[in-house]
């Protein structure tokens, strides 16, 4: 099971950081990844982060300004968001994805590599 937490309300140019906790597994053979869904529009990636730290991956839309990272020992990943923009307001929700034998694979930013979904956590940046 998934848990993002870590949303609420900021001003444009603040920051927040969003945490994945994972329960019932061992989080340090999955990729993750974080998605967002704005009112009216599509689920879309954000970030997603490998079992190997070194492999990431971003939108271009968050590049230089969010920054995911992965604690196994506390079965979380985080997404550090800075400078965050009103266009950034949305649910964000994270997922898993079994990268057992994968360590060094670069992790899927699309939502079909993904099968484990936690609920979402609202962001809403205002201007």
């Amino acid at each position: 099971q998934l848990q993002a937490f870590g949303g609420g309300l900021v001003q444009a140019g603040g920051s927040l950081r969003l945490s994945c906790a994972a329960s019932g597994r061992t989080f340090s053979s999955y990729a993750v990844g974080w998605f967002r869904q704005a009112p009216g529009k599509e689920r879309e990636f954000v970030a997603a982060i490998g079992r190997s730290a070194i492999r990431t991956n971003y939108a271009d839309a968050v590049k230089g300004r969010f920054t995911i990272s992965r604690d196994d020992a506390k079965n979380t990943v985080y997404l550090q968001m800075n400078s965050l923009k009103p266009e950034d307001t949305a649910v964000y929700y994270c997922a898993a994805a079994d990268y057992s034998g994968r360590y060094y694979y670069t992790p899927p930013a699309n939502l079909n590599g993904y099968a484990d979904w936690g609920q979402g956590t609202q962001v809403t940046v205002s201007s």
